[in-house]
């Protein structure tokens, strides 16, 4: 079992500036990150253009300390101004480009940053208003087309590299601030140290190694912490490799091109895989099926005996082998996956019959729980101890406790630094004893994995004063294939009911294999075959839910939700307060009409 001081030896004393420098002087010519251009940047050059930039924004004036903000899309200079801050003790920040101006103006407010980075014409003009209300701005840097008094990034990356323009970084120190996607109000700053990044990666190469110099896919936002560990900060403490998909439409291509070992997705994510691998397998013939049934067949069995922790029988393990060298390897070659070692979820609850359907393709998705404020995970599942509707045991060195009210608290290393000030003060919202409250609910099984029952703030409350976890239900609904999203509203009603959003992708492709014509979204969600397909899945949630949580009656909404429409934060979570008050009518409509579907 990996313990806490085992992290620890492999951490060390490192820092990400420490790290950059090894790997710049030991693996310069190894490949850092390639671009969604396709262009590679080695270790040494992406090394030099660090140190490079760090003295142009010392020469802009950030200082330990300061904060920068930055908005671009994923691409090599991203991760250049980010560590070049690192470099100066400043504490660099990436904003969501789904912000709408005012949340722009109160992170710019809120942060007092004295230096922007922006992309180019169209972050100038989101930023336009906040950027003048910054009295406390020293400079304004733009990628592509600066003009006027904005300075352009080639002038920075040209900077002659001065002796005195690093700061002496130690572990403790700030490495990033994220802003919480704040579903409930404000978000906050969320700091985060040298100690905790580099943990969180330690830990992870101990719990399932890898090869050296490993490959990564980085897709999701780098204001989001999973992308920032996984995506950033494990490539320089492995000096790993890392390719940049700015198109989450081209990830599917981007992972066969890159077939990295390990890739974390949300649930959505793995849901339209599911989805799509489904969707291939129903085109293949009869006998073709039937072999990779009895395959996933051996592979369900093997996946089951290993969530109990027990042995595979010799038998059964040489039949799996074979099954999955000759069956379902190639179905895992075909999704860019076969070299993964390390697959997880998380973000939100994933089904239980996503991760037995990848079980079935021999892939065991490990999923973990944690917040921005834990550095990602601070739980997580194994390969060899896991169990589907659980998030796990805690990471080695971390403790969680329940409250007398079911909230789950945590204590250990990965507990961030605290939220920045409007003063500029880090304050820790720690207890005396280190405890961090996390908001969420819980429970402990029998074996001690934690499951996730609700976050405290979104518990509803019917009008028969029932307390009910909304998520329960919405992750069991989100299961079938042809539904998006789900959420689930009954707070004092007087019963539990639910709007669905069909998924824009898989919905199309089940009625097209059942006969259906073309239909956009609008149609579909009206046509009798999908209602009463969408009812048994109602019905079938409901076998499993106790009464007060039943869904008494839904609605079918026929169009897409998305964080530029508004109902999901862009780390895809349901912006509840948003969703009730933009479809008031349909939800009282649903209660005006009883049950109905």
């Amino acid at each position: 079992m990996i313990t806490a001081a085992d992290v620890d030896a492999a951490m060390g004393t490192q820092t990400v500036p420490r790290l950059l420098r090894r790997n710049a002087t030991e693996y310069g010519d190894l490949p850092a990150v390639t671009g969604a251009d396709g262009s590679t940047w080695t270790w040494q050059r992406l090394g030099d253009q660090v140190l490079a930039v760090a003295s142009g924004l010392r020469a802009l004036g950030l200082r330990r300390g300061d904060r920068m903000l930055i908005d671009m899309s994923s691409r090599p200079e991203h991760w250049v101004v980010d560590f070049a801050a690192a470099e100066l003790g400043a504490i660099p920040c990436t904003t969501y480009a789904t912000l709408s101006p005012e949340q722009i103006r109160h992170i710019a407010r809120h942060s007092a940053a004295t230096v922007v980075v922006l992309e180019g014409a169209a972050e100038l003009d989101r930023w336009k208003s906040a950027l003048a209300a910054m009295p406390w701005l020293k400079a304004v840097v733009v990628l592509d087309g600066a003009r006027d008094r904005l300075i352009p990034y080639a002038e920075l990356a040209a900077t002659p590299r001065a002796a005195d323009a690093s700061e002496r970084v130690e572990p403790d120190d700030p490495v990033a601030m994220i802003y919480t996607s704040g579903t409930t109000g404000d978000p906050k700053g969320v700091v985060l140290s040298h100690r905790n990044v580099l943990y969180q990666c330690a830990a992870q190469q101990l719990m399932q190694p890898g090869p050296r110099h490993p490959r990564q896919v980085a897709y999701l936002p780098l204001a989001h912490v999973a992308e920032r560990v996984l995506g950033m900060y494990l490539p320089v403490y492995t000096a790993g490799h890392v390719t940049i998909c700015q198109d989450a439409g081209r990830l599917p291509e981007t992972l066969r091109a890159v077939r990295p070992h390990g890739f974390f997705g949300v649930p959505r994510v793995w849901e339209k895989f599911a989805a799509g691998v489904q969707h291939q397998l129903s085109g293949l013939d009869e006998g073709t099926q039937a072999v990779i049934e009895r395959a996933r067949d051996l592979a369900g069995e093997v996946y089951r005996i290993r969530a109990d922790g027990g042995d595979v029988p010799g038998e059964l393990a040489r039949a799996h082998a074979e099954a999955d060298r000759t069956v379902l390897r190639p179905l895992r070659e075909r999704l860019g996956l076969a070299e993964a070692i390390r697959t997880g979820s998380g973000s939100a609850p994933i089904s239980a019959e996503a991760l037995e359907f990848f079980g079935s393709l021999g892939l065991t998705i490990t999923e973990v729980w944690g917040l921005s404020e834990t550095t990602g995970a601070a739980t997580t599942t194994y390969p060899d101890r896991y169990r589907p509707g659980t998030v796990g045991l805690p990471l080695p060195g971390m403790e969680v406790r329940l409250a007398a009210d079911g909230e789950v608290e945590v204590r250990g290393p990965l507990v961030f630094l605290g939220y920045l000030r409007p003063d500029g003060r880090i304050e820790s919202p720690v207890d005396s004893d280190g405890w961090l409250a996390t908001g969420d609910l819980g429970a402990f099984d029998a074996d001690g994995m934690l499951r996730i029952t609700g976050r405290k703030k979104e518990l509803i409350i019917t009008s028969s004063g029932k307390n009910i976890a909304p998520s329960v239900a919405e992750s069991l609904l989100c299961g079938h294939p042809l539904i998006g999203h789900a959420v689930v509203i009954g707070d004092r009603r007087p019963y539990v009911t639910a709007l669905l959003v069909l998924d824009e992708e898989a919905a199309p492709a089940w009625a097209e294999a059942r006969g259906l014509a073309a239909m956009d979204l609008a149609a579909l969600a009206a046509d009798p075959l999908i209602r009463r397909e969408l009812t048994a899945a109602v019905q079938r949630a409901n076998r499993v839910l106790s009464r007060p949580e039943q869904i008494k009656a839904f609605r079918v909404l026929g169009h897409p939700w998305g964080p530029d429409s508004g109902e999901l934060t862009p780390t895809l979570k349901l912006k509840r307060r948003v969703i009730e008050e933009r479809y008031a009518s349909e939800i009282d409509e649903l209660y005006a009409e009883g049950r109905t579907s």
